[in-house]
Order: structure tokens, then sequence, then C-alpha cells
């Protein structure tokens, strides 16, 4: 039997409620979820490359001053109780709770200048590049439905786009990724979504019960089909047969079963929490595992969600649990990639949809900050080892190389062998868009 793990937790400060939901129908009963999410075999044949991102989203807003851009000269209420230490690349210091990253940033990328954020708790910017305003109808698509458009599977039996973080309410900031104006045959296959911890087995489970099973939801679907308006549901039940493939086929769910893996792999990403907390959210190092092991089987793009960061008060205690986690998770990702010869396919980015006040408020905390955040770049074939932008002594303001959403898109883009100049997709009004916003991508990177 195969273990999902999902979690309800406590809310963000604007009161987003922070309940699970279960949508295992799409997996283990041949649902609409998995099912459109194949419609992507049938845009384009995979081509003979298999480039992968894995997306590490810090919902909250990680402190970035209190992790990649430590600032020791500053007062005491701005520099707070971390100290930076030295990182194997000569002049680049991060926090002193990252010893493993610290080790291997010669493998790594800072940008400590990303300058385009919008205000509030939402997913969205860092899962599609873009700002959530004026969007077009349907709205903008992610990332990785954008390249199940473009690039189609790998392999039949294992979706292009996988979202393993939980969802946690109906908000926005829960976002794994969305489809937008490309459907939802493009939207991601989501296995982590319930409400405490689930078990999800084919076992006990015929042909013929999924057969029949598939033979209701295609009327239902047809249904759908006839009274959708926006184009979105269209060709749902085509694809019906071929979710039945994934049902059969072991590949998805062996990617998924960490009882498979090597069990000293598994104790180097350590075990993490799933604890209910009303505070904060599923801090499971295993994702970081299963994201490699899903690309590894197939997947495009993977996308997570790693605890929450939204610490207006008690940041530096909160902090102090989850850094270490972060550290053994990424750091065992990347060398994971690394030994695995995919360290120049699958390309790793790390952050959070906003930055932190430069001042430490009167319960220890610090407020949201859209001027300056940072983020983290590994693998994927790219110059690491270096630092990209700066800000002032405060942690405040960039001084140096402000770095936009969509310029670390159009990069991602490249290494996965799309052209951003010349790469559109249409949207529901058969107009052309560009996958990113006139961005290129970063000369320091590729």
């Amino acid at each position: 039997m195969l273990s999902i793990y999902s979690q309800s937790s406590g809310g963000f400060c604007d009161g987003v409620s922070r309940r699970n939901f279960l949508k295992i129908g799409g997996l283990a009963m041949g649902g609409l979820s998995l099912n459109d999410v194949l419609r992507a075999e049938a845009a384009q044949k995979a081509g003979k490359s298999h480039k992968a991102v894995i997306m590490v989203f810090l919902p909250g807003g990680p402190s970035h001053q209190d992790m990649f851009d430590l600032k020791p000269d500053a007062p005491s209420e701005i520099r707070g109780e971390f100290k930076p230490i030295s990182t194997n690349v000569p002049g680049i210091q991060i926090c002193e709770h990252l010893p493993r990253l610290a080790k291997m940033m010669d493998k790594c990328t800072l940008i400590r200048s990303l300058a385009d954020c919008d205000s509030g708790h939402d997913a969205f910017q860092c899962l599609t590049g873009r700002s959530a305003k004026r969007q077009p109808p349907g709205g903008w698509p992610s990332m990785g439905s954008i390249v199940s458009k473009l690039e189609g599977s790998v392999n039949p039996a294992m979706p292009a786009f996988v979202g393993l973080a939980p969802k946690m309410g109906h908000m926005p900031w829960a976002r794994t990724g969305e489809p937008g104006y490309l459907g939802v045959a493009h939207a991601p296959f989501q296995p982590n979504r319930g409400g405490g911890t689930e078990d999800m087995s084919l076992n006990g489970i015929t042909l013929d019960r999924l057969g029949d099973r598939k033979t209701l939801l295609s009327s239902f679907d047809n249904l759908r089909r006839d009274l959708d308006a926006t184009g979105l549901m269209g060709g749902v039940d085509v694809f019906n047969e071929q979710a039945l493939n994934v049902l059969t086929s072991p590949k998805l769910l062996h990617a998924l079963d960490l009882n498979r893996e090597d069990p000293r792999i598994v104790e180097r990403y350590g075990k993490g929490e799933n604890r209910n907390r009303d505070d904060g959210g599923p801090r499971l190092t295993s994702h970081f595992l299963m994201a490699r092991r899903l690309v590894e089987a197939g997947a495009r793009v993977v996308t997570l969600a790693f605890s929450r960061w939204d610490y207006h008060s008690n940041n530096f205690g909160q902090l102090r649990e989850d850094l270490p986690l972060l550290d053994a998770g990424l750091t065992a990702l990347i060398t994971d990639l690394h030994e695995r010869g995919l360290d120049k396919d699958v390309s790793v980015v790390v952050w959070g949809e906003f930055g932190r006040t430069p001042k430490i408020n009167d319960k220890g905390g610090r407020d949201h900050w859209p001027r300056v955040a940072s983020a983290l770049l590994a693998c994927g074939g790219m110059r690491h080892g270096q630092v990209i932008g700066a800000t002032d002594k405060h942690a405040g303001e960039p001084t140096d190389r402000p770095v936009a959403f969509g310029e670390v898109f159009a990069t991602l883009y490249k290494q996965m062998g799309i052209d951003v100049t010349k790469a559109t997709l249409t949207d529901l009004t058969g107009r052309p868009q560009y996958l990113v916003d006139g961005n290129l991508p970063m000369a320091e990177l590729v």
C-alpha cells in the first residue's frame, strides 16, 4: 500500500484557511484531473531529451535577510539573531543554520535582488513568472502547464506536470500550478490532496471496476463538455483511455513509493514533519526525494511547497526549526541529482512570494516586504557558484542588478530547450501569447 501524505493546519496572517482536500479520484479512480492532464500527450510528441524543473515554493514569504542575504553590520533590530557563515565559494556567506548548503554553494546561484514581487500571499507569481493582475481570459498558465502543452509527456504512464504541494483551502497562495487558458488538460497531477494521512492503493481494484467507473465518468465528461462555455473543458472524454494506461502501469506508483528507494538515500533526505500546527504547514523533506524520483521517471515539471514562512512573530525561533530541515532536504536533492548525472538536465529553483521587512517588529517577527526577495537556483547545466544582485545595508532595496521573475522563467525555459523569443501559445480569444513578458534568459547563468 502506498501512503500519500497531506496535512491540515493553521492559516497565514490574512486568515487563509489551511484545510486540505484529497483529490485521489484522478489517480485511483480515473477521475477528471488525471484524464485531462494526459491531453498533453496529444499536443506534441515528446522530444528526444528529457529536461525537467523542480520548483520548491516556500509559502508565506521567507525572510531573505535571515537566509541568503545577512547584514551582520546592521543595527540589531535589522540584522537579527543569526550569524553568517562562509561557503565553499570565497566571498559568499549564508545563514549559519544552512551549513550543508554552505558546503555546496559552488553548485548553486543566489539571487539577492528579486525586485518585482507582488504583495499578497499568492504562489501565482512563483508558478507563472507573471503578476496575477491584468490576466487574459482563462488566466496565465503555470510553467508546468506550458511545458505540458509544448513538450508533452516523456512516457504515457507519467504525467508531464506533477504538483506535490497539498491543497490548503481554495486560496491562491495554495496553488500547485494552474493551467490558465490552456485548460484542464494541462493541469498538474496532484497526489497530495487530503485532510490527514490517506492511503492510496490499486490493490483490489480490478480492470472491470475501473472500466465501469470510466464509463460513468465519460457520461459526466460529455455533460460537462456540453455545458462548458469557456472551452477549457473541451475534449476531456477523449483521454479516459489514456488515464487507464497510467492506472494500470506501475511507473507512477513506483515513483511515488519511497519504500522502493535505497534506505541510505532516504536517510540522507531526513524525515521532516507532517504534524498539525496552528502556525505552519507540512515540512516534508521526503517531497524533495519524491520530486527527484518523479523527474527521473519522466515528469517534466514538479512543484512542491515546504513549510510556511509567514513569521510575523517569533521569526527566529521558527526559522531554527525550519532551516535545518530545508538544509537537509535541499542539499540531498542537489547531491542526488549530481550523483545520478541529472544535474545538467534538471533545474532546481527555490523561492517564496516576497521578502520580509528589514526591521524586526515588536513581536520578534518580520512583516511582508515585496520590494526585494531572494531565490536559489541549482543544477540545470547553468553557471553556478555566484551571487546575482545586491541590496542596501539593511536588505531593504536592490542596489545592483534588479531581477524580475520573468527573467528566471526565461532562463528555466531556455534550459529546457524552449526559445522564449519564438514560442507562443494561443489564448481563449485566439491571440498568441509569449511565455514571458518581454524577459530574456539571464546572461549570468546561461
